[in-house]
């Protein structure tokens, strides 16, 4: 499963550009079925909620201390091509960039309010964890969750998966499906490439 429109209850920084403000207006939510779906696990766990309460779409607005690339791969306005099926229709689709930034990323396993468990979520970064300071965590530590691309995710407590530093990309893109999806929150530099 994999993460999409981040905002948590966080202070924010504004957009990184201003054709968000003008695309939030034609957001979104999508739906479709989980798909925990990446090359090392492609199982579906079938007491994950579904990606119809996820929150594809986003604001456009970032958590406060998220520094932007200096010299991203894919620079704000330039177009990449996603590799990775962090839900339907996302994988082969053309995306626009409309940020990049500097971070660490979390795969994380928790569990709702509702007591539904959620594995291998894609992707939380280390400003939307609520005890994040400057040493990123490790695989095993428990943290608390600061954002809201599912619901009940939001001051859900986490098992951190996986981590790695790299560049990630809030982008826009038109799904395989046709749907309009503005501001995914995250993509990571792994999962692009170059047209």
């Amino acid at each position: 499963m994999t993460l999409s429109a981040c905002a948590g209850d966080t202070e924010e920084a504004p957009a990184p550009s201003e054709s968000n403000e003008n695309q939030q207006d034609d957001a979104d939510t999508h739906t479709g079925g989980m798909n925990s779906g990446t090359e090392e696990n492609n199982e579906t766990d079938s007491k994950s909620p579904s990606h119809a309460e996820m929150n594809h779409s986003g604001s456009g607005e970032v958590p406060e201390g998220l520094k932007e690339a200096e010299n991203p791969t894919y620079p704000v306005g330039s177009q990449a091509i996603i590799h990775a099926d962090h839900m339907p229709g996302m994988n082969g689709a053309k995306a626009t960039i409309v940020g990049a930034y500097d971070t660490t990323v979390y795969s994380v396993t928790y569990t709702t309010p509702e007591g539904e468990k959620v594995e291998n979520h894609k992707w939380v970064i280390h400003e939307e964890i609520k005890e994040a300071g400057e040493e990123p965590f490790k695989p095993g530590d428990q943290v608390t969750l600061n954002a809201d691309h599912m619901e009940g995710m939001d001051g859900a407590t986490a098992t951190i998966d996986s981590a790695e530093k790299t560049t990630v990309y809030m982008v826009d893109y038109i799904s395989t499906d046709g749907e309009k999806v503005t501001n995914h929150k995250w993509v990571t530099e792994s999962e692009l490439k170059a047209e």
